[in-house]
């Protein structure tokens, strides 16, 4: 396929994506995303579609080269860049051990547009925390210590993909980096991950809890003893100490769940 044909299909992607375009949609994610000045999306922009929709294109347009994915990366447009993820997960899961690396570098090389919790969440297990699995893990507890919020919050949720193998770990290791964290997006995605653990392994998860629990944010405690039975969720709550920021910083109760089916 020559770059005519290459640029031709990066443009009919784009043209199918905007048919489900919807301003309301597109209004009210401003919001859900907090994009306001000060806001952990500031400046961010939607063409307002459901993920199904964006899915439904990803299948359409599942062989757009890595250089196409690239220059969806560099979209202002909220929709093109997870349109370009959902598509390199795809294509890490069908690929070749060289694909497979290509497509692992140039994920790390494009975080600045991976910058939305929905965009890590949908990627992280299926590209980073994949392709490390037999490698050293090193990388996360680099991303994991970054002053980036969006390196950190891919840190842990790459581990996401260990955990569903029962394999708890770097989950662990990573979640005592980021215990102190200032975020709420991070607070909730440690929660989240916690929370898996002990669904898995309850002693595994409470063994962290009575390491961590009376100094981790309330935020990130509430998540992860969210499936404790009462009479323990409030023994631990009882310890908890405020989640720093919390009223600043509101979340959509969303921004930790898995709802794009990581």
């Amino acid at each position: 396929m020559g770059v005519l044909d290459i640029s031709r299909q990066l443009g009919q992607a784009r043209r199918r994506l905007r048919a489900f375009a919807d301003r309301e949609r597109a209004r009210l994610a401003l919001r859900f995303f907090k994009t306001a000045p000060g806001e952990y999306g500031e400046g961010d922009r939607f063409l307002g579609m459901h993920v199904p929709d964006v899915r439904k294109v990803a299948r359409e347009f599942r062989w757009l080269s890595l250089s196409d994915l690239r220059r969806l990366f560099a979209s202002p447009w909220h929709e093109e860049r997870l349109l370009a993820l959902v598509i390199l997960a795809d294509q890490y899961r069908r690929g070749g051990e060289a694909e497979r690396d290509s497509i692992y570098r140039l994920y790390l090389a494009s975080t600045d547009g991976i910058n939305n919790w929905d965009l890590v969440d949908v990627s992280a297990p299926a590209i980073v925390g994949a392709h490390l699995q037999s490698r050293s893990r090193a990388p996360l507890l680099r991303l994991a210590k970054s002053r980036s919020l969006w390196k950190r919050r891919i840190a842990i949720m790459a581990t996401h993909h260990y955990i569903r193998r029962g394999e708890f770990d770097d989950t662990l290791a990573i979640a005592a980096i980021l215990v102190h964290d200032e975020h709420g997006l991070i607070h909730k995605a440690v929660g989240w991950m916690l929370r898996e653990i002990g669904i898995r392994d309850r002693e595994a998860e409470e063994r962290f809890l009575r390491q961590h629990a009376a100094t981790m944010p309330r935020t990130m405690l509430r998540y992860a003893i969210e499936r404790f039975p009462a009479r323990l969720r409030r023994r631990y709550l009882a310890k908890a100490r405020p989640s720093p920021g919390a009223s600043r910083h509101p979340l959509p109760a969303s921004a930790g769940r898995g709802e794009l089916g990581v």
